[in-house]
């Protein structure tokens, strides 16, 4: 099992590269199966779940071109309606293929999806709004069960807003019968980014990017090429590393105004910022506490949270912590004091307490961010750190070792 020795210490300089996001690589693979003609997916990242993805996709009937420039896949019939949980246990966003596979095929068995363990993320959103457009669903032996002549335009208020399920239901609508009215949506930039390339597509859709999207159904849609968003997070992670351990290094190929939240929250811990329409360039300096709230976008992202706990501990001051979206994200934290970081929990609050001097340790990794944030704080920790488990690293971001390497920090991967 593949680990990350990270020796603390080497202050980062030069510019890192944002790839394309996973979160909207996802979904549009996923569209994918809506046409059976070739969708060219470009800036997709390589890393484990769209690799996951594209075997799901295959494992339906797909064909899939992984070329260097760009994903090509093309569903002309399918040859399964089943995601099996072989394929989809370690990613929850496998939930996607459902809204198109019953839209388009008629049928659909997948799997009830894994993840991150941070918390309940139950798919009955995604549940109900189909049934409300005249699917018949059933959940036996770990397996979503969903048929449907065709499906029928509905009017569906999400309790809450739910990237997936947004996702999910605006992919069915795309094929079903009449209009389909989604309300409380997410509005996510990864939504948007669906959005663009199902309208690419031939679909026909408003609002999408506000709380409520009108879906007018299509008999087909055809195929297209778009180019995914970058990634958010990965460009966040990058800046908070720099906030960390920076000298001044540029992250570049990102979108500043998907990272609005974030900006403003180290900025008033005293960050020295500078950006453009697609870079931001961070000088290291003294850090004030600050605290932040997590919220569905434009809020402050959840999947940023674990990296600016480690932050913290290197701001002077407590900085209070209020995770709102995932009851279990706080998992990081006893890995976090391992490496001596003064952290109280209170349900979904955490206090941090800064300045600390952090020092190296044997790590484990408990999902995707808290990877990322254990890394954070190995950056800055005296002597070496080693973050075992990094299988859920390399689930969201492609080659983060090689692109530490390149900003002067001392990473290598270990078996």
């Amino acid at each position: 099992m593949d680990k990350l020795r990270i020796e603390g210490g080497r202050r980062l300089r030069g510019t890192v590269q944002t790839g394309g996001a996973k979160n909207a690589a996802l979904p549009a693979l996923a569209a994918c199966l809506l046409t059976g003609e070739e969708v060219e997916v470009r800036n997709a990242p390589r890393v484990r779940d769209v690799r996951t993805m594209l075997r799901v996709l295959e494992q339906l009937g797909a064909s899939v071109d992984p070329g260097e420039a760009a994903l090509r896949v093309r569903t002309e019939r399918f040859a399964s309606f089943e995601a099996p949980y072989d394929l989809v246990k370690t990613m929850r966003a496998s939930v996607l293929v459902l809204g198109p596979l019953l839209a388009r095929h008629g049928r659909a068995r997948v799997s009830l999806p894994g993840g991150c363990a941070i918390g309940e993320r139950p798919i009955d959103f995604h549940l109900a709004g189909l049934q409300k457009m005249g699917a018949e669903v059933a959940v036996e032996h770990g397996y979503v069960e969903a048929t449907a002549k065709r499906l029928r335009g509905a009017r569906i208020a999400f309790p809450v807003p739910s990237v997936t399920a947004t996702e999910n239901l605006m992919m069915a609508g795309c094929l079903a019968e009449g209009t389909t009215v989604l309300e409380n949506c997410a509005r996510e930039p990864e939504v948007v980014d669906l959005g663009a390339l199902l309208a690419g597509m031939g679909a026909s859709l408003q609002g999408v990017g506000t709380e409520r999207i009108e879906i007018e159904g299509r008999p087909s849609l055809h195929g297209a090429a778009h180019t995914v968003i970058p990634d958010r997070i990965e460009a966040g992670t990058y800046v908070v590393a720099a906030a960390a351990a920076g000298d001044e290094v540029t992250v570049a190929g990102c979108r500043p105004e998907h990272l609005t939240a974030l900006l403003q929250h180290l900025e008033d811990a005293g960050l020295d910022l500078a950006f453009g329409e697609d870079w931001i360039r961070v000088r290291g300096g003294e850090l004030r506490a600050g605290n932040l709230e997590t919220e569905p976008y434009p809020g402050f992202p959840t999947d940023m949270q674990a990296q600016c706990m480690a932050l913290a501990t290197q701001a002077s001051g407590d900085s209070l912590l209020v995770e709102t979206i995932f009851e279990k994200r706080f998992m990081h934290v006893g890995e976090l004091r391992r490496m001596g970081a003064r952290v109280h929990i209170d349900g979904r609050r955490a206090t941090v307490t800064g300045p600390t001097r952090l020092t190296g340790a044997q790590t484990m990794a408990t999902d995707l961010r808290a990877s990322a944030c254990l890394v954070v704080a190995a950056l800055v920790a005296d002597g070496v750190t080693v973050v075992d488990r990094v299988y859920h690293l390399d689930r969201g971001y492609e080659s983060m070792e090689t692109k530490l390497q390149g900003l002067g920090a001392a990473v290598e991967r270990i078996r």
